[in-house]
């Protein structure tokens, strides 16, 4: 039987996170060509580079709590509050931290395999739980395209097709990601093992990070 959080905490500590992460950022950022200047970006921002030569792995994730300006982190964190009231409740707050986390590392892998410019932001994870909620919909007999999550999947692929500097890698990366991990910790759920759902997750996140470090090496050229 799932557990049922009553208050989505993670999904506010997601977004406190990332809010304060964009605090520290105000004053140090700006983009000029392929410079990135300011300190806390310049540690955090995702590039082959930085992964292949600096072996600075936490880019993986410092760079899912990072955003160009306010237009990028708003749309995101209220993708992210919509998305987190209506499966974080219903699925359990370790599941959602699980299906997350998950996708937003398949999402990392993504953006690397996909383009050797710097990449940064949450919509990979974000991504992740729309694909979570289409596994969950569907579990329940619920008509995907009824529920909003169909059109809001598309509507966000046609974005991240038809605007530039949007990382497709990293959405595609974490729309599989969170299918893969949701349909995971489903599976388990049903055959009454939950633990095999993490295990599952886990084993997808080591995948992720082999896989990324692995194509930043062999195709990363770095930050002009």
């Amino acid at each position: 039987m799932r557990d049922m959080a009553t208050v989505p905490r993670v999904t506010y500590a997601l977004i406190a996170i990332n809010v304060i992460a964009f605090l520290t950022e105000q004053g140090q950022f700006s983009f000029a060509g392929a410079e990135i200047h300011g300190t806390v970006i310049e540690e955090g921002v995702l590039y082959r580079a930085g992964i292949a030569e600096g072996h600075q792995y936490w880019r993986l994730i410092s760079s899912a709590f990072l955003h160009e300006n306010f237009i990028h982190i708003g749309f995101n964190m209220y993708l992210l509050y919509l998305l987190g009231m209506m499966l974080e409740p219903a699925i359990g707050s370790g599941r959602f931290a699980l299906i997350y986390f998950t996708s937003l590392l398949i999402g990392s892998f993504g953006a690397l395999f996909a383009t050797a410019s710097p990449s940064l932001g949450a919509s990979g994870a974000i991504f992740g739980l729309m694909g979570a909620a289409v596994v969950e919909l569907r579990s329940r007999g619920l008509s995907v395209m009824q529920s909003g999550i169909g059109g809001l999947i598309v509507i966000n692929l046609i974005f991240s097709f038809t605007f530039a500097n949007i990382s497709v890698g990293a959405h595609i990366g974490g729309l599989i990601g969170g299918l893969l991990a949701g349909a995971a910790i489903r599976a388990a759920d049903g055959r009454k093992i939950p633990v095999l759902g993490f295990i599952a997750c886990l084993l997808m996140c080591a995948v992720a990070v082999v896989a990324a470090i692995t194509v930043s090496g062999v195709s990363g050229t770095g930050l002009a």
